[in-house]
């Protein structure tokens, strides 16, 4: 199971963490600190794996990071997952972040905080890997976009609003509103057609 997934730069500034245990908000920190120092310390020809930290669980648990430019992708796991099924994992989400954003870079991890969890969201969920396919992963991303541009935010909702209820197709407009003890009357309004 994944226990966290962990993004900082090299200067040890976390870009997006996300943690599927819970922690306090100070040992989440203390996490991050901790899980930086035993990263950025190891030498660019050495193995991506090493045991986790005390603060994460210590041996029975793993730090598998790959490092790309100036970021760090870090993630937590216990012993039974599969190391190069999750360097697998984070290259995926990699490309998956570099597709959405037309080349990622950290500023895009800073003020696209909300959209990079979304792209998570669709790959990992509760700990458990939910979808490995970038192809599948992007074609969510590209219909949730569309969808929310076609919806043009709460501007749009009082038009919508009322274009729904012409298309109600009402045989007459109700006069009288009755919720629970309350009754409401309505006044007379013109045809909505």
């Amino acid at each position: 199971m994944i226990k966290a997934i962990l993004i900082f730069n090299n200067h040890g500034k976390p870009r997006l963490s996300k943690f599927y245990q819970p922690y306090s908000e100070d040992t989440q920190q203390q996490i991050i600190r901790e899980t930086f120092h035993l990263v950025s310390k190891r030498d660019e020809n050495v193995c991506n794996f090493l045991e986790g930290g005390l603060l994460i669980g210590g041996s029975d648990n793993k730090l598998i990071y790959r490092h790309y430019a100036t970021l760090y992708f870090v993630f937590c796991v216990d012993s039974s997952e599969s190391e190069l099924g999750i360097l697998d994992l984070i290259q995926v989400f990699v490309e998956t972040l570099d597709k959405c954003f037309e080349n990622v870079c950290e500023l895009d991890l800073i003020f696209h905080v909300d959209k990079v969890h979304n792209i998570l969201a669709k790959m990992v969920m509760g700990g458990m890997v939910l979808e490995t396919n970038m192809n599948e992963i992007v074609t969510q991303i590209d219909a949730q976009n569309k969808l929310e541009k076609s919806e043009a935010g709460l501007a749009g909702a009082p038009a919508r609003a009322v274009s729904a209820v012409k298309n109600m197709n009402l045989p007459e407009i109700p006069r009288n509103i009755n919720i629970g003890d309350i009754s409401i009357k309505v006044p007379n309004l013109p045809s909505f057609k």
